[in-house]
């Protein structure tokens, strides 16, 4: 319960002076008076790593192979806030520690003011350009890390030549050295310290709640810890290869918190031992030394920072595409009961304007003129077409929720084609089509639902019918396709472009025939292949303009 408690107030606390990504909990310039507590804690901070890194990481005698103070206090910069006031605010509390810890290891007045002045400037630029090019001072990406490690690069660049050619007026260091060395040790520590920052979010904390979690995250960072010291410490243990399986299970068990902690490590073990005299680059001299381990970082291990950036965006992809597969599955699925309901609600009204027209053509409700008998036959056929939707609206709905049930037997494809045939010819569209049938092969057993079948061949014949009539004929065929049985209904009208061969399973989707005087709904063919994947089968079409269209069906034999 205390730790509860206790993870709650660091929680709080988080909140109050990181907001998740950009955005405060307090505005800005409020939140440096009323919060006081980060700023204090950066300058405290930054007097540390300065002192550290002057008086262990030394190279020519000044400038130091890794600075962590510009990437601890852009970083924590960058995440409390921004606004004039408190920009400038900030800003005077960085100057302030740094200044405090050149002062405190001994460097004179002069030096104190250049090395505090160019690691303003060098802040202050890393802080803007973040803010520019970096959206939503995000690094969980690979486009945002990538920007942000080029502001790395960059921002230490001014203050790297004017210090180089302050201290070769000042002391006659070497420019060439005093440039690389600095440009290289702060980019390096803007790109190390700078990433956890930005990185950590409150939801990290969550961790703190799960003991397996909280282990596996200690006892990776103790062995990468422990390879630190085997390779970079007076023992100098030829163990480098143990260091990069290590850092790529951080990457993928925490992504880029967890790698971007775990460099943190890393780099100053590897480049504090360096300095000290071990490791791989002991018999150097300091300078080499330190370009050395400068790059052995930089090229080594900071590119597992990208593979991590990159797993998480796919995360984020993976998660994407799962929420919005449940959106659509809700909206199917309240689709479907909503054209289940409209098609339940119609049936009784409709069947009651069949029973009433019919008994009005046929007299029954008195006597009634030739025109009037007709316009009762025309009622009457319109609520059969209305009824008939309404049970085509029924069987979609009910096939996209799964609530059809079909029952596959041993089906005689051929007595079901003569079937479908002979109710084909007795529809009045089909006057003046020849329908043939054609069977290849022999014991032509489909394993398939007989009554659904013959639903999806008669729609497609339907079709054919409708929309080929134009090629005088329509055949229906069926063979053997290997282990399975090809059902085809061919006919030999106008034909299918590419792009209508794509539409045209889509439901609702007439294919630009709506305003014509063919008629139907456009949901016979999304039906029909939903039939077919019930059953087990495929279906699909081959067609070319002016060559006719042949639908197929595949089934698996009995």
């Amino acid at each position: 319960m205390d730790m509860s408690r206790a993870l709650d107030r660091t929680e709080a606390a988080f909140d109050a002076v990181h907001a998740d990504g950009d955005v405060m909990s307090l505005t800005p310039n409020a939140a440096f008076f009323r919060q006081p507590l980060a700023p204090i804690l950066t300058v405290v901070g930054l007097t540390v790593l300065v002192v550290l890194a002057i008086s262990f990481a030394r190279t020519n005698g000044l400038v130091a192979a890794l600075w962590g103070a510009g990437g601890l206090a852009a970083g924590v910069w960058l995440r409390g806030g921004r606004g004039l006031t408190y920009d400038l605010g900030f800003g005077a509390l960085v100057m302030a520690g740094v200044l405090a810890g050149e002062l405190l290891v001994g460097n004179g007045p002069a030096l104190s003011a250049m090395f505090t002045a160019t690691n303003l400037l060098e802040i202050g630029l890393a802080v803007v350009l973040t803010r520019r090019f970096v959206p939503g001072l995000s690094i969980n990406s690979v486009e945002g890390l990538a920007r942000f490690l080029g502001v790395c690069a960059f921002a230490p660049l001014p203050s790297a030549l004017l210090s180089a050619l302050a201290l070769n007026g000042l002391v006659g260091s070497d420019i060439l050295d005093s440039f690389r060395i600095w440009w290289c040790g702060h980019a390096l520590g803007f790109a190390v310290i700078g990433a956890f920052c930005l990185a950590l979010q409150r939801h990290h904390l969550a961790i703190l709640r799960q003991p397996a979690r909280l282990a596996e995250g200690v006892v990776l960072l103790g062995l990468i810890s422990a390879a630190c010291y085997a390779i970079f410490s007076q023992l100098n243990l030829p163990y480098g290869f143990l260091l990069m399986p290590l850092l790529l299970i951080m990457a993928v068990r925490f992504r880029v918190v967890g790698i971007a902690a775990a460099l943190v490590v890393v780099t100053v073990m590897a480049i504090g031992g360096t300095m000290a005299g071990n490791g791989p680059y002991h018999a150097f001299v300091a300078e080499h030394r330190s370009l050395l381990s400068q790059l052995l970082v930089l090229l080594g291990y900071m590119p597992i920072l990208m593979v991590a950036a990159l797993l998480e965006e796919r995360d984020r992809l993976a998660e994407r595409a799962r929420a919005g597969r449940e959106r659509a599955e809700r909206a199917s699925a309240a689709k479907s009961r909503l054209l289940a309901n409209v098609a339940h609600e119609i049936k009784s009204p409709v069947g009651g304007i069949i029973g009433i027209g019919e008994l009005w053509a046929g007299g029954q409700l008195g006597a009634t003129s030739a025109d009037q008998v007709e316009m009762a036959q025309m009622l009457v056929k319109t609520a059969r077409e209305v009824e008939s939707l309404a049970h085509d609206l029924l069987d979609v709905a009910r096939a996209e929720s799964g609530a059809i049930k079909v029952e596959s037997r041993p089906t005689d494809v051929a007595g079901l084609l003569e079937d479908v045939r002979r109710a084909l010819v007795l529809k009045p569209e089909a006057k003046g089509v020849a329908v043939e049938t054609m069977v290849e092969g022999d014991a032509l057993i489909a394993l398939a639902d007989s009554q659904r079948l013959a639903q999806v061949i008669g729609n497609l014949a339907s079709n054919a019918v409708k929309y080929g009539a134009a090629g005088g004929r329509v055949q229906l065929k069926a063979a053997w396709s290997h282990d399975r049985v090809r059902i085809e209904v061919v006919d030999f009208g106008p034909g299918l472009t590419l792009e209508k061969q794509a539409q045209l399973f889509e439901p609702f989707n007439r294919l630009g025939l709506e305003r014509s005087a063919i008629e139907g709904h456009g949901i016979g063919l999304a039906l029909a292949k939903r039939l077919t994947e019930l059953q087990g089968g495929e279906i699909g079409v081959i067609s070319a303009p002016g060559e006719g269209a042949t639908f197929w069906v595949e089934l698996p034999a009995a």
